[in-house]
This record gives C-alpha cells, sequence and structure tokens, in this order.
C-alpha cells in the first residue's frame, strides 16, 4: 500500500482528490490522511436543507461539500482527522466496513484507546461514536473513508448538523453530544492533534502495510483542480434544487433512514427523488428514473419492483419494506 501525502485542508480540493484518485489512479491500493477546515460533508443522496443548519454554517463560515459516497452527514474542523483508503473491492458482501475499520481500531489500541466497530459503519470507545464510515464503489475498486474525532468542537457539531428525532431515538440518546465522543478524552498522556496524527500514522503503516508514497504528478493536480472547480466547488451539487412534490414518504430502517418523494399529476408519478443517508449499491438516480411514468398504484409499484430487484440499489432492503414505505398511511 502506497500513501499519498495530503496537507491540503481545502475540503473541495479534498473530495475531489478521493475520487480522481478511486477512478484514476492505477495502483492497487493507495491511503491517504487529511483534515478539511471547518466543513460539514454530507452524503451522495441527502437532502442538504433538511440534514443542515444553513443559518448557523453561514454565520460560522463553515463550508459545505457533497460527497460521492453515502451514509449521513458529519462534521470537520481541525481537531478533526480523516482517512482514506482505496483498495480493489473484495468479492462477495457490497459494503464491507470492518475490513477498513479493523486496521484503524487496532492502530489505535497500540497507542492505549480500546475501540470497537459498532452498527452499520461507526467505530465507538464505550459506546460513544468518534469515528463515522462511508464507502464509494468504482468498477472493481473501492473508496473507504472516516473521521476521526480527536478533538473536534462538538458545540459547533451540534449545532451544525440537524439529525432528527427519529435517529436519536434509534440510537438511544438525547443529543447529538451525548452520542460522540473526543478520541483526546482517553488517552492517558495529553497530545496535540499533529502530535496523534503522527502517532497515528507511524503505527498504522506497519498495520495497514503502507510501504511508500505516492507523489501527486503535476497532470494529477491540474485534473484534481478541474474536477474541484466545475464539481465540488458547485451550488449544484452541494445543495441542488428543491424537488416540487406532492407525495413525501419517509421512514428508518436499521439499514438508514429513506425519504421518498414523487410528484404526481392525474394519479401518474412525474417525477421521483429519493434522499436519505443509506448506503447505495448503484447510482441512485437510476432508480429514481425507473418509477417515472408509473400510475401511483401498488401493483404497478410491485411490478416495477419485481423487475428490477430492489437489492441492487439498496443491498440491505426488500421489495416489501419500499412497498410499506411507498404506500404507508400518513
Amino acid at each position: 500500500m502506497l500513501e499519498i501525502i495530503n496537507n491540503c485542508n481545502d475540503p473541495y480540493f479534498n473530495l475531489a482528490l478521493e475520487e480522481y484518485v478511486v477512478k484514476n489512479i492505477d495502483i492497487s491500493s493507495l491511503f491517504i490522511i487529511w483534515q478539511n477546515s471547518p466543513t460539514v460533508v454530507i452524503g451522495k443522496n441527502q437532502n442538504a436543507l433538511e440534514e443542515v443548519n444553513m443559518e448557523f454554517i453561514r454565520q460560522e463560515q463553515i463550508n459545505l461539500v457533497r460527497r460521492i459516497s453515502g451514509g449521513g452527514a458529519v462534521y470537520h474542523d481541525f481537531g478533526n482527522i480523516n482517512f482514506t483508503f482505496v483498495a480493489e473491492a473484495g468479492k462477495g458482501v457490497v459494503f464491507d466496513f470492518e475490513r477498513f475499520t479493523q486496521p484503524i481500531i487496532k492502530t489505535l489500541d497500540k497507542i492505549g484507546i480500546k475501540a470497537e466497530h459498532n452498527g452499520r459503519n461507526d467505530i465507538t470507545i464505550d459506546g460513544r461514536k468518534f469515528s463515522g464510515n462511508a464507502q464509494f464503489r468504482y468498477g472493481n475498486r473501492v473508496m473507504h473513508h472516516g473521521t476521526l474525532l480527536y478533538n473536534v468542537n462538538l458545540e459547533n457539531m451540534a449545532q451544525a448538523l440537524n439529525v432528527s428525532e427519529e435517529k436519536m431515538i434509534s440510537k438511544g440518546v438525547k443529543s447529538v453530544k451525548s452520542r460522540v465522543t473526543n478520541i483526546s478524552e482517553h488517552l492517558a498522556t495529553e497530545l496535540t492533534v499533529e502530535e496523534f496524527k503522527e502517532l497515528l500514522v507511524k503505527n498504522l503503516k506497519s498495520e495497514a502495510n503502507i510501504v511508500d508514497t505516492y507523489e501527486l504528478t503535476p497532470d494529477d493536480l491540474v485534473k484534481i483542480n478541474e474536477l474541484c472547480n466545475t464539481k465540488y466547488r458547485t451550488w449544484d451539487w452541494n445543495i441542488g434544487k428543491s424537488p416540487d412534490y406532492n407525495v413525501r414518504k419517509q421512514k428508518r430502517f436499521a439499514w438508514g433512514s429513506i425519504e421518498v418523494l414523487l410528484k404526481l399529476d392525474q394519479g401518474m408519478i412525474n417525477n421521483c427523488k429519493i434522499f436519505g443517508d443509506f448506503f447505495a449499491a448503484q447510482d441512485i438516480d437510476l432508480l429514481e428514473n425507473e418509477f417515472k411514468g408509473l400510475p401511483y398504484e401498488k401493483k404497478a409499484i410491485e411490478s416495477l419492483l419485481d423487475k428490477i430487484n430492489i437489492a441492487d440499489y439498496l443491498p440491505n432492503t426488500n421489495n416489501t419494506e419500499i412497498l410499506e414505505l411507498i404506500f404507508a398511511e400518513e
């Protein structure tokens, strides 16, 4: 495994870097440690206006950027460290989080932190989350990235994220702050963020077999900056237009939350938009398009689901759950 040294704190560049690496650098396995200036990063399929306290982030000059992986919104600042693995995708399970969280857990154990993989995609200490993880599949490659809350401003995190009451209840907690923790609170010896990052990388190199570095070429940097400017800095990518709809269905399942918005005209589905913190095996736009032009009738939707195999898009659900969601009584 090779490490890409990235000292940039621009969140738009950093997410463009990840996408470029997984799609264009033909090296079997790569690793990146990086940090962002204060930023809210939302999942690929989330509704920015629902998930983020827009007034607060404008007031505090906190960036907002959408990533290419699914999952929920996270808050970054200089007290947070991000890690990215790019590797060949394994066979079988579409999303295998523990393959990449275990090296982190073992590395933290070496410096006295007893952590464990918890739930879908979290790493916790004593049941409190300090790392959220997400993945993106591209052909036979997978990009896995995660956060490490070391000394994050938890007050800003709580203010910046609009976490639904339903999600809090599902986690058995009353607030964002009560659910998360900073790694620094659990160290026997006080370390700065930089000291912790150096110690982390040193131990992770042996745990993840990081043997050398890959230096981005001038051509790499030109293309990353182009992607950054044409996609990640744009309003269309990060926020986009609020969809026009007259039917809204929402539910939280064990595999994540999902919101389906339908625009009906004389009983026909003219438009469909699907939001949520789920992990999709394919681009969710493809699934949305399947609903367009169908009558809003249970038999028609059931027939569609039988034809397309919903698990090809949402690996952890089934036809029954989706039908119950779409036709749930208000």
